[in-house]
């Protein structure tokens, strides 16, 4: 398997990853003010998916364009 392959396949990781915390995030938005004390702890592991998710992304762009 290819660098590029490989990305791909960490890229739906982690973008279920990014989208399960998106969600979480959601679910105690919805249910607050219960829990508020896990708004950092929830944004946080949110804002580290996405971040990651965007890092791969670029990265695979990075690394078609150097292949194209």
């Amino acid at each position: 398997m290819s660098e590029i392959d490989d990305l791909k396949a960490e890229l739906k990781k982690l973008s279920a990853r990014a989208t399960t915390a998106k969600m979480n995030l959601h679910d105690l938005s919805e249910e607050l003010p219960t829990d508020w004390e896990k708004i950092p702890e929830v944004a946080q592991a949110t804002y580290d998916a996405h971040a990651a998710l965007m890092a791969a992304r670029a990265k695979l762009k990075a690394l078609e364009a150097a292949a194209g």
